[in-house]
């Protein structure tokens, strides 16, 4: 369970899930695989039948599901589901042929790039590479000095008669280092922590809580595991012992992954197929996001805000307006605030003229005060208590009025929901931010049966499915602005990182959960620049804005304003300088995002993901790369220092130019000015001139910036096609090709004459 400080009082709406019972002392309900017996093999795989510790038999099953991906089951049928398949199917194995080969008591099922090893009688599986090296392999249960056995060995265990657990254990090599499990605030090594796959309103970024988790883990061996569960699945990572992995499922089945590498881009590709690729946000989605801040809203604001944008040349395309659209009072029944709001339609269409898309705030809980919520209580559109009672629910913590919530299982429940939303859309409106769905009370009911500790994970997937079908059938793309997700969540694109505090410390710990998330499956990831709580310092604002500037997806949204003007003029300057610099790189950042989209690789990756082999990689966890060759630090005190780890190879300061040697740290100073920014040694860059607006349409005018002047190669992705440039080195020269529909108009060194090379040449 999550650590509680002691007599501090935590939220209880979104609480922790139901304790797991205790088994009595000893070895008693502890029923764990001892032996087995080979029952059937088949194209895909082999079934035994095993016998348990305490003379039980259960049905086991081992084949492939994908090439290098293996897949076990536990359970005592066969045919077993997991319960949040009453709602919808989380991981989607393909058909895919396995080698079995029987040596007496030897089974082997191979998938490729992994293979299960099987030792019948007794019971030991693992599984290994086609090197025959160890990838990892079940721990049989340890046991201490007085017997006593301290770990879960693969099995389940029976508390009062019923079944509280399935669980597996992996014996840990001393080295290993764990990555994953969703969008993770703490250490990105998850080595001696306890992942909890439950969804929480983490109030912040600084504890163990998170809106999103994803049962889904990364090891620097060069695999991966994924548990195909909607129950609080347990991960203890070394933690009760530092030399075992433990897994508890509390749930039907144990029905798990095993992915092979060898590096975390190949886990994460093969991660896809099992549940999905990420989705691409619209082009325009890639600019900055302008919020009205959690203040009451008009139009008149509204459209007075836009011309300022404009006027003072901030780059920006998206104006995303929060709670107060809507009445005060009636969150959130999708429904102007006709008073402040008497035309949003004229409103949007004038915003689409200045270049705006816009964004409008949601929720799935409907307030008791809400003209909505009898309507939707009477037709059973919300869960419901035991009893058939409607669940009103403390879902503001006592700062707004009891609300009910939207039961995503109940078809007539969803076409009512997406009644409210499709107006909206037809109106004008591009996006929805999804906010909240981590609360699903555990004593609640749902219309299809599940209990709400059943639902509580999987209800935001619900949620999230539904807003993106209706977006895409009418706006034409399927992006929602997220802040809860579960596993398969990068099907929505994009999400956020919550309610932060503005604060440094808050700021290094949203980058964790950052690259955490996109080591996860989860590339389109963003967070509230400055912080969600609270005023930011003037510098903290700034450095705030670098690092957004810089990730996949940049948003301004606060408890307080995050408008740039104000802030005072020289802070202004800089947020504004830092937005420019991201628009410049725009065709840099969309050609990494189309390609997130196709491999499943993180746009804002750990430096791990490039360095699999680099142990201080793994351990480089407040700096980043965004797309191939930009390696972002953000600077994360107002010291105006840090620690940079550069990998292996030779890196160019982006505004000195100076170049250094990679796999080392280096001590670097930023002014106020600049956040810490290297470029590979060699790339090119596409870059254009000054913008305001991204928009739909292809990049035109860009210029090809080649950091070393040595030959090279990159891929242009653009919404037309893709453009090839290749820059090849001819003495004094480099020439530079271009083959595809972007119109480059010149071809420039990062630094002027340098390098011996005096000129480049664009050949057309």
């Amino acid at each position: 369970m999550p650590y509680r400080p002691p007599l501090v009082p935590y939220e209880t709406f979104v609480a922790d899930p139901p304790d797991l019972p205790v088994r009595a002392p000893g070895e008693q309900g502890l029923s764990a695989v001892t032996r087995a017996e080979l029952v059937a093999t088949d194209a895909s795989g082999v079934s035994v039948k095993a016998t348990t510790s305490d003379g039980g038999t259960l049905a086991v099953q081992v084949g492939a599901a994908g090439e290098g991906i293996l897949r076990v089951r536990l359970s005592e049928a066969p045919d077993a589901r997991g319960r949040a398949a009453r709602a919808l199917t989380l991981v989607r194995p393909e058909a895919h042929p396995a080698t079995v080969t029987v040596t007496g008591p030897v089974v082997r099922v191979s998938a490729g790039a992994v293979t299960a090893e099987i030792t019948l009688d007794p019971w030991h599986l693992r599984f290994v590479d086609p090197a025959g090296r160890v990838l990892l392999e079940e721990n049989p249960g340890e046991r201490d000095i007085s017997g006593r056995m301290r770990t879960l060995p693969f099995g389940r265990s029976l508390a009062d008669g019923d079944v509280a657990a399935y669980h597996e254990s992996f014996t840990a090599p001393a080295d290993e280092r764990f990555v994953g499990f969703g969008e993770k605030f703490t250490p990105l090594d998850k080595r001696g922590q306890r992942a909890l796959m439950w969804n929480f309103d983490a109030f912040g970024t600084e504890s163990d809580r998170s809106h999103k988790a994803v049962p889904l883990y990364l090891s620097s061996r060069g695999y991966g595991v994924l548990v195909d569960s909607g129950m609080p699945v347990e991960f203890d990572m070394c933690q009760s012992t530092h030399s075992c992995v433990q897994i508890l499922v509390p749930d039907d089945v144990l029905d798990y992954y095993v992915i092979a590498g060898p590096a975390p881009a190949d886990v994460l590709d093969r991660y896809n197929r099992l549940t999905c690729r990420p989705l691409l946000p619209p082009k325009w989605a890639f600019g900055a996001w302008m919020s009205s801040g959690f203040f009451v809203d008009t139009q008149e604001q509204v459209l007075a805000r836009a011309r300022k944008l404009r006027e003072r040349g901030i780059p920006s395309d998206v104006l995303h307006l929060d709670c107060y659209w809507q009445v005060a009072g009636h969150w959130s029944d999708l429904r102007w605030d006709a008073d402040n709001f008497p035309d949003p339609a004229a409103m949007m269409r004038t915003l689409e003229e200045q270049g705006f898309k816009v964004c409008l705030w949601t929720n799935p809980y409907v307030s008791q005060h809400s003209p909505a919520f009898a309507e939707a209580a009477e037709a059973g559109y919300f869960l419901r208590r035991a009893d058939g009672s409607t669940y009103v629910a403390d879902v503001w913590h006592g700062s707004h009025p009891a609300s009910g919530i939207v039961d995503f299982t109940n078809p007539a429940a969803v076409a009512w929901f997406v009644g409210l939303l499709r107006p909206l859309l037809e109106q004008g409106v591009a996006a929805f931010k999804t906010d909240f769905a981590e609360g699903v009370p555990a004593d609640a009911v749902a219309h299809n049966g599940m209990t709400g500790t059943e639902l509580h994970n999987v209800y935001t997937l619900l949620f999230n499915d539904t807003v993106s079908a209706i977006t895409r059938e009418v706006a034409g793309h399927g992006l929602v602005w997220a802040r809860s997700s579960y596993l398969g969540g990068q099907r929505h694109s994009a999400q956020w990182g919550g309610d932060v505090n503005a604060t440094y410390p808050a700021m290094g710990s949203t980058v964790r959960g950052g690259l955490s998330h996109g080591l996860s499956g989860v590339p389109f990831w963003s967070h509230d620049a400055g912080g969600f709580h609270g005023t930011p310092e003037p510098d903290l604002y700034v450095r705030w804005a670098q690092f957004a500037a810089l990730s996949p997806l940049v948003r301004f949204h606060g408890t307080t304003s995050r408008l740039p003007w104000d802030f005072p003029a020289g802070a202004e300057r800089l947020v504004v300088e830092a937005l420019r610099l991201r628009y410049r790189l725009m065709p840099y950042i969309y050609s990494a995002a189309v390609e997130s989209a196709r491999t499943g690789v993180p746009l804002m990756r750990a430096l791990l993901v490039d360095s699999p082999a680099d142990p201080a990689a793994w351990g480089a966890e407040l700096e980043y790369l965004l797309g191939p060759d930009l390696l972002v630090a953000p600077m994360h005190d107002p010291s105006g220092e840090r620690d940079v780890y550069l990998p292996a190879g030779r890196w160019v300061d982006h505004w000195t130019g100076e170049e250094h040697e990679g796999g080392r740290h280096l001590r670097v100073s930023a002014s106020l000015a600049r956040i810490p920014l290297f470029v590979r040694h060699g790339a090119l860059v596409p870059v254009l001139s000054d913008q305001d607006t991204v928009g739909d349409g292809p990049f035109d005018g860009a210029t090809i910036v080649s950091w070393g002047g040595t030959d090279a190669r990159t891929v242009v992705r653009d919404v037309d096609g893709d453009t090839v440039v290749v820059a090849v080195r001819e003495g004094d020269t480099l020439r530079v090709t271009c083959e595809g529909p972007l119109r480059v108009r010149d071809a420039t060194l990062a630094f002027g004459r340098g390098q011996g090379v005096p000129h480049v040449v664009l050949t057309p």
